[in-house]
């Protein structure tokens, strides 16, 4: 859903009526932030307030400032940790401003609408041919290509976004021009959405080093042709309390052997497992990392998320696996996007 923010701003200037009529609009998120000629927050507004006031004497005549609550509570762009967001949620806040470093209100969050608000920059990989889904991809990249009833990047985006990311860059090179008249600058959706382009083959994570700089200490990075219903949250919290580098999502993927397996030594029978489950964990193409960590990235030259992983595991940085118990499809084959077509319509994402 693309909420608009916008709506729980008014200017100091504006008349009390106005205010009532802005609360009795909002219904259930009934709150107002106050702005200033700048549009820095000054305060909020409630009916409770106005309420407040009435009792104390003010009347409909008096400035909005007169009701207003001085230094509501707000979130800083960037400044803020994943247990702080659900601390306030917990507290039973619903709507709360998110604000920059000079005070300007860049974002209003409801939790109506949004399931966390996390900490990151989210990149996404959206600049593959698609060979596998020629003739599909022949005029269309595969991130535009269809699932249910909106393009496969879509899916992805809207997903982030209902765990409140904000900051998106979008990395392209196949018919690049299509998803960038798709997706535009993001306001549309209530982002920020930029892009970087590929004007050689980098790899699965090598344009990263292309990027500038980020908002978050932290960096989300995920394949653009992928459908899944992780949870996000979840995801980041268990990055933060293994206190690790770089955590992978993983696809647990179990081998079922049907006979007796012996374990031995020197040819003598230590012990046997009848017919045992093997549970091996596969790369779902979603990773968390720190940012200075993308620095290690090489710039311009050809470079995989596997390399990555590789440096990091030899120079002894901490990397996590993270199993994904939810939905996950890679659509990489025709047989993948038929069953993605199937199974939009039963799961919830």
């Amino acid at each position: 859903m693309n909420y608009d923010y916008k709506k729980h701003l008014i200017h100091c200037s504006v008349a009390l009526k106005a205010c009532l009529q802005r609360l009795n609009e909002l219904g259930l998120d009934a709150i107002l932030f106050v702005i200033d000629d700048s549009g820095n927050l000054k305060g909020s507004l409630t009916d409770g307030d106005i309420r407040r006031g009435f009792i104390n004497n003010l009347s409909i005549q008096n400035s909005v400032e007169d009701f207003l609550q001085p230094n509501p509570r707000s979130i800083q762009r960037g400044q803020y940790t994943l247990q702080e967001i659900i601390v306030l949620r917990e507290q039973g806040f619903k709507v709360l401003p998110v604000i920059d470093s000079s005070g300007l209100i860049v974002n209003v969050i409801n939790f109506r609408y949004i399931k966390s608000y996390l900490p990151v920059d989210a990149i996404v990989m959206a600049g593959g041919r698609g060979e596998r889904l020629k003739p599909l991809t022949d005029k269309t990249p595969k991130p535009l290509l269809v699932v249910g009833e909106k393009p496969i990047i879509k899916h992805n985006i809207d997903r982030l976004i209902s765990f409140g990311v904000d900051d998106f860059w979008i990395s392209v090179k196949y018919l690049s021009e299509q998803i960038e008249d798709y997706l535009k600058d993001g306001s549309d959706l209530g982002v920020r959405i930029k892009y970087v382009k590929e004007e050689i083959a980098l790899g699965t994570i090598g344009s990263v080093s292309m990027i500038p700089s980020f908002e978050h200490d932290y960096v989300l990075i995920t394949n653009s042709d992928i459908l899944t219903n992780l949870d996000y949250e979840k995801f980041f919290l268990d990055f933060i309390d293994s206190e690790s580098d770089f955590a992978v999502a993983t696809i647990p993927y179990n081998v079922n052997v049907p006979y007796a397996i012996l374990e031995t030594k020197d040819n003598l029978i230590q012990s046997f497992r009848e017919k045992p489950t093997y549970t091996y964990f596969a790369n779902a193409g979603i990773y968390l990392i720190k940012r200075e960590l993308c620095s290690k990235i090489p710039k311009n030259q050809f470079y995989n998320a596997t390399d990555l992983l590789e440096y990091l595991l030899k120079n002894q940085y901490k990397v996590s696996s993270f199993p994904l118990r939810g939905y996950w499809l890679d659509i990489g084959k025709h047989d993948d996007y038929i069953k993605a077509q199937a199974d939009v319509e039963f799961i919830t994402f």
